[in-house]
């Protein structure tokens, strides 16, 4: 387990321009780049302790934050 946040920008360094872009440009990057965020700040919350939870629903979070980034990943290559 990492204690390490997995920021949007830290998993894609290549893309912080357009990542900026499209937040700002497409309503519907925004929306799934601002549910990354919140998903993403739940797991490293039970990651560190800070809010202990089971680890069936830090599985689903990560499964969700995957998912979530697979499709940012894609809208960022296309």
């Amino acid at each position: 387990m990492s204690h390490t946040p997995h920021e949007l920008a830290a998993e894609f360094p290549e893309a912080a321009d357009k990542i900026h872009e499209l937040k700002t440009s497409n309503p519907h990057f925004a929306r799934l780049a601002d549910e990354y965020h919140d998903v993403n700040r739940h797991i490293h919350r039970h990651e560190s302790g800070v809010q202990p939870a089971s680890e069936t629903h830090e599985t689903e979070l990560r499964k969700r934050r995957l998912v979530l980034k697979d499709e940012l990943y894609a809208m960022l290559k296309a």
